[in-house]
């Protein structure tokens, strides 16, 4: 009797055509804990090692090309080795990489944040997103005296001690590793979409800040209801307490003067890095120039020991990154930058919705602006094959948690094998994609889900 071929599954056939990376990883285990630097990249059976990039896409260590949704971790807004950038920081590296000193290149990089970002006065440098929501927070709790910072669950503000409470499901656990008990006593998580929760929580009179990202949790997994933004200034204000916008990611994306121009809603601190930095390190916290007072010296008797937040960092500011950083903030003034990447993110989002209705099979994509997320395996009850901003039928656990699945990893992987890489189950898009790209990914996603059906992952 002849033999019949089996077709090798999307694992086996993943691990040998990206061999190479799985060699690398087992190299870096051996000197990496986890073999990765990011847990963002951790990946089952083993994450792609890549060796170079350029424009929308990149090139792993076996010679894969990828279109690249990654994009930077959302940073790339402009593409991989935008020319400018590229030029620019190579004639900065010849004048210095670190002065050690202030230079006019600090001063033109918060000039050019400023003449964008709508509620920043006044500006100061980190070098991480991480460090700027630790460093709004502490400006907070300076400004007001108060000590607890009031934040979302399922938002996400960096890895720092403050931030990290209520982030993943369940959301009251107050068992995090390496984080002591005490620390995250200073932190309140509760459920977004709540005003009169918020306002409820506020009438304590010890909150010093709310932070939130303005998107929604995660760049919009968890969407916030239309007027929420609105509804959570008029309650700090009334109580006296600072608002934060994390815009690390929705900062030069959702608009060129991030979420708060789009949705017309001012804060008294805003968080950036990603795009700010042009995909250089950096980062910068940027509010009114009376709650910024608090990083100024002074000569007023007692102020520098008892008022004035401190605030050092030997990167700060970094010429490179500064260089980099005006160049694509400047770039990113021009709204035509979002408009394009909003409207390929919202035929992309249009294009997996369509595909996942016409096989039958359970999934859908959703975002706003240029993000998008996937989630197989699951319905929402208003998935029509459209664009989705906001699906239905879910509680925040199920959202944050409809992506990371056993089959979402299959979908990842199967996505790979047909030269698309994502990012956290979906990704970003930049000016560097095409409308070729998104078809082409669309096209991808049709064959793998088609696979996947065939191996009976929907069963």
């Amino acid at each position: 009797m002849a033999q019949v071929a089996v077709s090798p599954s999307i694992t086996d056939e993943f691990a040998g055509r990206f061999a190479g990376s799985l060699a690398m990883h087992q190299r870096a285990n051996q000197v990496i804990p986890g073999g990765i630097t990011h847990d963002g990249r951790y990946l089952k059976p083993f994450p792609p090692y890549i060796a170079r990039a350029d424009g929308a896409y990149k090139w792993d260590v076996d010679g894969n090309k990828l279109i690249d949704y990654v994009i930077g971790h959302g940073s790339l807004i402009l593409g991989h080795n935008d020319p400018e950038i590229t030029a620019a920081v190579r004639d900065q590296v010849a004048l210095g990489t670190h002065l050690g000193a202030g230079h006019e290149g600090e001063v033109r990089w918060a000039e050019a944040i400023a003449r964008v970002i709508p509620s920043a006065e006044k500006v100061k440098f980190t070098a991480s997103g991480t460090e700027s929501t630790l460093l709004a927070m502490r400006v907070a709790r300076s400004y007001t005296g108060r000590t607890t910072i009031l934040k979302f669950e399922a938002h996400f503000h960096g890895w720092q001690d403050y931030a990290l409470k209520g982030n993943k499901p369940p959301f009251d656990s107050d068992a995090i590793p390496g984080i002591p008990r005490e620390t995250l006593g200073t932190v309140d998580a509760i459920p977004a979409n709540d005003a009169a929760a918020v306002e409820a929580r506020l009438a304590r009179g010890d909150i010093a800040a709310l932070i939130l990202e303005p998107s929604g949790a995660s760049w919009g997994t968890v969407p916030l209801d239309d007027g929420f933004l609105a509804q959570v200034r008029n309650v700090t204000a009334a109580a006296g307490v600072v608002l934060i916008f994390d815009e690390v990611i929705t900062g030069f994306r959702w608009a060129p003067g991030g979420a708060q121009e789009r949705f017309g809603v001012m804060p008294d601190l805003t968080t950036m890095a990603k795009i700010v930095a042009g995909g250089l390190p950096g980062g910068g916290v940027a509010g009114t120039a009376e709650v910024m007072e608090v990083l100024e010296f002074k000569d007023d008797r007692g102020w520098n020991a008892t008022k004035k937040v401190r605030h050092q960092g030997t990167f700060n500011a970094n010429p490179l990154a500064a260089t980099a950083g005006t160049i694509c903030v400047t770039k990113c003034a021009n709204p035509s930058v979002q408009a394009t990447c909003d409207r390929l993110a919202g035929q992309l989002r249009s294009g997996v919705n369509a595909t996942f209705v016409r096989r039958g099979l359970p999934g859908f994509a959703w975002g706003e602006s240029s993000g998008f997320h996937v989630a197989a395996g699951v319905s929402a009850t208003n998935q029509t094959g459209g664009d989705l901003r906001a699906p239905a039928g879910f509680s925040p656990t199920e959202l944050v948690k409809a992506a990371d699945t056993a089959l979402n990893t299959r979908l990842h992987l199967g996505l790979m094998l047909e030269g698309v890489e994502l990012f956290h189950g979906g990704g970003f898009l930049s000016i560097r994609h095409t409308e070729d790209d998104v078809d082409q990914t669309i096209a991808a996603f049709d064959r793998v889900l088609g696979r996947l059906d065939e191996e009976g992952a929907f069963s």
